[in-house]
C-alpha cells in the first residue's frame, strides 16, 4: 500500500498549499538524486516525495484524496457504495435489469466517464497523471528563449525549450512526459513552471523593457550619442540637449517579443549624476552661471502647499 503523502512529506493534513511547498523544496534538496549518485534508496525516497508533492500541490487531486475518492498513487478508489444504491429496492429487483447485458455496459461507460477511463479489449485504461515541476531561468533566457534540462521524479533527465518572451508563473505543458497510464493507457504531461530571475539592469512591464541610465551632467546639458544596453545588445541613443532627471527615452521595438504580435519598447529612464568628486572649476562655474541665470524648480511644490 502506497504511503501517506502528508507523512512522506512530513506534513499535516491542515497544511497549507504553502506549507507543502516548503517541506517539499527542503527534502528535494536533502534527496535530490544529483547529491546521492548511484543511491538507490535514496532515489526511491526521492520519487515517492515527488510523487506525493504532486499529489498534494494540485489543490482539486488534494480534495479528492482527502475526501477517499483517489488513493495516494492518484488511482481511482472503488466505488463502496454501489451496493447500497441498490440496497433499498425489492428482494428481486436489487441486481435485476430490463435492460439485459447492454444496459451494464451503459453502467461501464458511465463509470468510465466519472474516472477518465475508457476500455480496450475488455480491460479500463486510464491516462496518467500530470507532474508538476519548477524552472528558474535567467531573465535574458526568459526573455529571448532558451534550451534548458530539468530532472525529472524518476532520475530521468528532459531537454526544455524557453520560448521567446516566457513570463515569470507561466507554465509549459510538455506532451506525453508525465506519469505512465493505468492498463496501458496514455501517459500525463509534465508541467515545469518558469520562475524568472531578476535583473541588475532591466525591468519587465508587460512587453516593455524598462532602464534607468545615468548620464553625465554636460551630457545632460549638451546632448549627446551613448550606447545603451538592451535586452538583445547594446545600441545608440541621442540624449537630446537639456535632458532632465526623470526623462524617458524610448527605443521601439527593443523590448521582448514574444511571439504574440510586435516586440515591445525599451524606456529608457535618464538620471544625471554629478562626478564622485565636485572640482574648484565646476564649482566656479555653477557659481557664475548661478548668478546670471537663477531659478528656483520648487517654485511649484511651495505654491501648491
Amino acid at each position: 500500500m502506497t504511503e501517506d503523502p502528508y507523512q512522506i512529506l512530513g506534513v499535516p493534513p491542515t497544511a497549507t498549499q504553502n506549507d507543502i511547498r516548503k517541506a517539499y523544496r527542503k527534502r528535494a534538496k536533502e534527496l535530490h538524486p544529483d547529491l546521492h549518485p548511484g543511491d538507490e534508496e535514496v532515489e526511491a525516497q526521492f520519487k515517492a516525495l515527488s510523487a506525493a508533492y504532486h499529489l498534494l500541490n494540485d489543490p482539486e487531486l488534494r480534495a479528492r484524496f482527502d475526501r477517499g475518492e483517489i488513493d495516494a498513487s492518484g488511482a481511482e478508489r472503488p466505488q463502496q457504495r454501489f451496493y447500497r444504491n441498490f440496497a433499498d429496492t425489492d428482494q428481486a429487483g436489487r441486481y435485476t435489469s430490463a435492460g439485459g447485458a447492454g444496459e451494464f455496459e451503459d453502467l461501464s461507460d458511465i463509470f468510465s466517464d466519472l474516472f477518465g477511463q475508457h476500455r480496450s479489449g475488455g480491460r479500463f485504461q486510464a491516462r496518467g497523471q500530470d507532474v508538476h515541476y519548477q524552472l528558474e531561468t535567467e531573465f535574458l533566457d526568459a526573455v529571448n528563449g532558451a534550451r534548458r534540462r530539468i530532472t525529472l521524479s524518476d532520475g530521468n533527465t528532459l531537454d526544455l525549450t524557453i520560448p521567446p518572451g516566457t513570463r515569470d508563473g507561466s507554465t509549459l505543458r510538455l506532451r506525453d512526459k508525465g506519469a505512465p497510464g493505468i492498463g496501458g493507457g496514455p501517459r500525463g504531461d509534465a508541467l515545469v513552471e518558469i520562475r524568472v530571475r531578476s535583473h541588475p539592469v532591466f525591468q519587465r512591464k508587460g512587453d516593455d523593457i524598462e532602464v534607468d541610465l545615468p548620464i553625465t551632467l554636460y551630457e545632460a546639458v549638451l546632448g549627446a550619442k551613448i550606447e545603451v544596453p538592451t535586452v538583445s545588445g547594446r545600441v545608440s541613443m541621442t540624449v537630446p540637449k537639456g535632458s532632465n532627471t526623470g526623462d524617458v527615452l524610448r527605443l521601439r521595438g527593443k523590448g521582448v517579443k514574444s511571439g504574440h504580435g510586435p516586440a515591445g519598447d525599451q524606456r529608457v529612464k535618464l538620471q544625471v549624476v554629478l562626478p564622485d568628486k565636485v572640482d574648484p572649476a565646476l564649482e566656479a562655474l555653477m557659481e557664475t552661471w548661478r548668478r546670471a541665470h537663477p531659478y528656483d524648480p520648487r517654485d511649484m511644490l511651495r505654491r501648491a502647499s
